[in-house]
């Protein structure tokens, strides 16, 4: 399979952002270390207890953990393994930063899933080099997973990686009380373009209209899939349905915008796109299946309604948004 080589390049690029690292200890003087140790070039977050921190990577994934192992209730141990059997949560790394440096403890801490070890007081220089070997493993570890995940053809995820990640923002969503929301869309009248230009330009076809959708969507969250055929998927996390719709209305205009001829189109004399939006609410404990089901009815009605138009409803209102047409 051969990846779009932007796509890939893309990936390659350092992050925007400073990698992010969450320090979990008891005692406030050793947070006050580690943060003075990495504040210049990463996010520095802290939690004093183990719930804390299962809760904050599970919201806010970090890229590495620096653990404890001795805290009051959940030791470093239960915390690690519990990071490791949760699919959210299971590929950040964790290095013990410990006191407690007998064989038995760092063999049991490999056991759990820990990638280090290392002894308190803690050396400064060491436990940056230490750090920077892990991320850039982690780093190199998630380009590869991606490259598995991404759509030889158009360069954007596949639906393997769709199905694993909407599971995973499910999740976090009813977890973190937070809202998700779902676009399902695909070309209008694709079988036409095929039949008029031929399959080599419905393949280049297929590549514009996803690059334009991944460069609609703004927040490094926010995750375009191709869902088969000329369908694609976006799933938009922390969203609320009426921005929701709004993103949808835009993707909708982008992609008409591209102005790629269809002649044999009767929704207009260029591509465009159907979409169905589905939004699930803050509280609302649902499931994924329920998510995609309202998301393909609501794309069956914007076919319905004439194409090149916007439907949407919500989990939590159950009630039809009104179809909002953005055709000229």
């Amino acid at each position: 399979m051969q990846h779009d080589a932007s796509a890939i390049a893309q990936m390659l690029e350092a992050p925007s952002s400073k990698p992010k690292l969450l320090v979990v200890d008891d005692q406030p003087i050793n947070i006050q270390v580690m943060h003075q140790i990495f504040a210049a070039q990463y996010q520095v977050f802290m939690a004093t207890n183990g719930a804390q921190a299962l809760d904050f990577c599970r919201v806010n994934p970090p890229d590495l953990v620096l653990l404890d192992i001795v805290m009051p209730g959940m030791d470093g141990f239960e915390v690690c393994a519990a990071l490791k059997t949760d699919p959210g949560t299971q590929d950040i790394p964790v290095i013990f930063v410990t006191a407690h440096t007998d064989a038995a403890q760092e063999t049991r801490g490999l056991e759990v899933g820990a990638v280090d070890f290392i002894s308190k007081p803690v050396n400064p220089a060491v436990v940056r080099a230490r750090v920077r070997t892990q991320l850039t493993l982690k780093f190199q570890s998630d380009l590869m997973r991606k490259l598995v995940f991404l759509d030889g053809l158009t360069g954007v995820f596949n639906r393997r990686y769709f199905d694993q990640q909407l599971a995973i923002e499910m999740a976090r969503s009813v977890r973190a009380q937070t809202p998700l929301a779902l676009i399902m869309l695909d070309v209008d009248f694709f079988k036409r373009y095929n039949d008029r230009y031929g399959h080599q330009a419905g393949d280049d076809c297929l590549r514009q209209v996803a690059q334009t959708l991944k460069e609609s969507l703004r927040r490094p969250a926010d995750l375009v899939a191709r869902y088969g055929g000329e369908e694609f998927v976006c799933i938009l996390p922390e969203t609320e349905f009426e921005d929701a719709m709004k993103m949808a209305r835009e993707l909708e205009l982008n992609v008409r915008q591209k102005a790629i001829a269809h002649e044999a189109s009767e929704a207009a004399r260029v591509v465009t796109i159907s979409l169905g939006v589905a939004g699930n609410s803050a509280g609302t404990n649902s499931d994924k299946a329920s998510l995609l089901a309202l998301a393909d009815v609501q794309l069956y009605r914007a076919k319905h309604a004439g194409r090149g138009c916007v439907c949407g409803d919500s989990l939590s209102l159950q009630r039809s948004a009104p179809l909002l047409n953005t055709m000229p």
